[in-house]
């Protein structure tokens, strides 16, 4: 028989306490992986719920067929990159279900998270194809813009016009949507909706929809768009307007999608050495002119559009600019250059004094000459 036997704390009594520290070791292992795999959990859901991107204000058109299941509208938002997962929206959809999802045709966007993709689509209306759609082009000014949307009402342009220009009408515009700014009161200003009318893709149930219905809409589309990009204009120390009249003016001007950002640098730099912006644009809407070439003579009209005459922006935009334009406007591409010129066919060249870009006017200028005595 074992001496240790009847001694208390013996080798029995060791074991028992060392069994004792491996089942607290393993709890303890479980009691961590069970609240990481809570946290991880939390995390994931919270995150599915939000918005897929919530910088991303693009509109998606999404077609949900009569009869889809919630598992099925799910993988369409997700394929549509609407939702970060299926399972979380079908789970999430049911709880929040007290009304049916509807079939339909939805503009949606990634920066929806997913109780506004939910409500989006239990308002919708039973699926049909639109009766009316119409394109708005970027760089349309207010009548060529009255213009499409008399084709798709059913009205004349004149009834188009004087709508878009009347006071009440733009007043109960800028309560529904702040980014109107004051300054389209100013007299003058030509038209108070320039600038503010989204250039884009517009969809209606009505075979001819009302004309209000139509503006309130575009006007909508330039609120949401400049909305997703509040931080960016509050860095930019600009107010929405400035940036939609430098954004309209970088339509103007650039040809090409990759000169949108370095004009924006040209013209903050002009604009922080107090010099004129010089943009031809502002001339042709300002003479309500919009052939080829601006001749000499035409850059001295008395206008408060006219950034040869006056320094800084002109008093409103000049056109409907689209995003990439607004993008522009807001970042701007570092540059040493004061200077640029655009030739017809596309190409933008850039200079960093007044006697480089002469020569380059001088050398080129006789391109534009021949495509205005062509048109």
């Amino acid at each position: 028989m074992s001496q240790y036997n009847d001694v208390p704390g013996g080798p029995t009594g060791f074991g028992k306490k060392k069994r004792k520290k491996k089942v607290l070791t393993v709890l303890a292992v479980i009691i961590v992986l069970l609240v990481a795999a809570a946290i991880f959990g939390y995390t994931y859901i919270k995150d599915a719920l939000g918005p897929a991107d919530a910088g991303n204000n693009k509109d998606i058109t999404v077609d949900i067929p009569i009869g889809s299941s919630v598992s099925t509208i799910g993988k369409i938002l997700e394929k549509n990159n609407l939702i970060k997962s299926s399972l979380v929206f079908q789970v999430y959809a049911k709880t929040k279900e007290n009304g049916n999802l509807q079939a339909g045709v939805y503009d949606l966007n990634p920066s929806m998270n997913m109780d506004q993709l939910i409500a989006a689509l239990k308002n919708g209306k039973v699926y049909r194809h639109p009766e009316t759609s119409f394109t708005i082009p970027e760089g349309f000014i207010v009548p060529q813009i009255a213009e499409v949307i008399a084709k798709n009402t059913g009205k004349s342009k004149g009834d188009v016009m004087k709508t878009m220009n009347d006071p009440a009408f733009v007043k109960g515009l800028q309560k529904q949507f702040p980014v109107i700014d004051n300054k389209v009161y100013n007299k003058k200003i030509y038209y108070p909706l320039e600038g503010y009318l989204f250039p884009a893709k517009y969809e209606f149930d009505e075979k001819q929809p009302e004309v209000k219905a139509v503006l309130t809409k575009m006007v909508q589309k330039t609120q949401r768009i400049m909305d997703g990009h509040q931080e960016e204009v509050k860095k930019s120390g600009k107010k929405p307007y400035e940036i939609l009249t430098l954004a309209s003016m970088i339509e103007e001007e650039a040809q090409r999608p990759e000169d949108r950002p370095k004009i924006s640098g040209v013209f903050y730099n002009r604009l922080k050495k107090g010099m004129k912006l010089d943009s031809d644009p502002t001339v042709k809407y300002a003479r309500k002119s919009f052939k080829v070439q601006v001749l000499y003579k035409e850059l001295k009209v008395d206008s408060p559009y006219n950034t040869y005459k006056y320094k800084g922006l002109p008093i409103g935009p000049v056109a409907s600019p689209g995003e990439e334009a607004i993008k522009a406007a807001l970042n701007p591409e570092p540059t040493t250059y004061y200077f640029f010129y655009a030739r017809p066919n596309g190409q933008v060249i850039y200079t960093k004094t007044y006697d480089e870009h002469k020569r380059i006017v001088q050398k080129y200028r006789h391109e534009w000459q021949e495509r205005a005595g062509k048109s």
